[in-house]
């Protein structure tokens, strides 16, 4: 049976008794609401480690203003059965004093430049330093040997490696493959904000990321791969915040340079703002 703890003390005891058995602690962190995307990294983690932790905590520092703090869905029952299900043994269930004993107002932050400013941190000002300081914060708690992270989340995952490696914490970082719906659609907490017609819509945004990898492979030059993708999720009632080609490091490509590339995309759709990506390789153009 799973073990729910919400006090760090009985958290640190714990863990702290499995590492003197000689255990790997893998940890997954989450925000709860869970799906199979969720369940497929404690799996990930239960190759790496002994024993899993997951936490379950909204964490009111990643959300802007305008953002769905309040309206994000909270489902503890089903989380704990679906956890016991995956395989986790202990449930992390902080309140939020436990995470941020001064207050949010005075906790201390945790900020990584560079990485953390481009696409989403552009878009959403201050939601990677709510992540970071988050997850300095549990990864303190939990004091895992290894942590899963989802690549649907592309840009939070680059933005974590670099937390971990500047901050020199013995800690390795797992990336689990993206988890979709039959049609395409990337699982996430947030789809069942769509209405029905929304979520019929909703899988074009994996085909838009196709068709952008596509083009890229055709030779077609990243500009116009990406107004064609702007173009077609305009045309299918979404609105883009962004859909670019990239390197996986963020930086813009030329159209010369062959090698790993990811297609990216933030639409919103009604009320909902999805994420999605795609990552493949790029053959530099033959010169006759």
């Amino acid at each position: 049976m799973i073990e729910t703890i919400s006090r760090l003390d009985a958290l640190r005891a714990r863990v702290a008794g499995w590492k003197r058995e000689g255990l790997r602690v893998g940890f997954v962190p989450t925000m709860g609401n869970l799906h199979a995307g969720h369940y497929s990294l404690v799996a990930l983690a239960r190759r790496h480690a002994d024993r899993v932790v997951s936490s379950v905590f909204v964490n009111p520092t990643q959300f802007g203003p305008n953002e769905d703090f309040t309206r994000y869905p909270r489902t503890p029952e089903a989380d704990t059965r679906g956890l016991q299900d995956a395989g986790c043994d202990v449930l992390w269930l902080p309140e939020v004093e436990a995470m941020y004993p001064f207050g949010v107002e005075l906790a201390a932050k945790v900020h990584v430049p560079g990485v953390s400013t481009v696409l989403e941190g552009a878009c959403r000002p201050g939601h990677f330093d709510g992540v970071c300081t988050v997850v300095t914060r549990l990864f303190n708690q939990v004091q895992p040997d290894v942590a899963a992270f989802g690549r649907k989340d592309y840009q939070q995952l680059a933005v974590i490696r670099q937390l971990v490696a500047d901050l020199q914490m013995p800690v390795e970082i797992l990336a689990g493959e993206i988890v979709r719906e039959p049609d395409g659609l990337a699982m996430s907490s947030r789809n069942q904000y769509l209405s029905p017609q929304e979520r019929a819509l909703a899988p074009v945004i994996h085909r838009t990321l196709r068709a952008m990898q596509a083009a890229a492979q055709a030779g077609t030059p990243r500009a116009q791969v990406e107004a064609a993708a702007d173009a077609a999720l305009r045309a299918a009632g979404f609105v883009p915040d962004y859909a670019v080609l990239r390197h996986p490091d963020f930086r813009e490509p030329g159209d010369a340079e062959g090698g790993p590339r990811v297609a990216l995309i933030a639409a919103r759709l009604g009320r909902t703002r999805l994420i999605d990506n795609l990552e493949f390789d790029l053959t530099p153009p033959t010169r006759g």
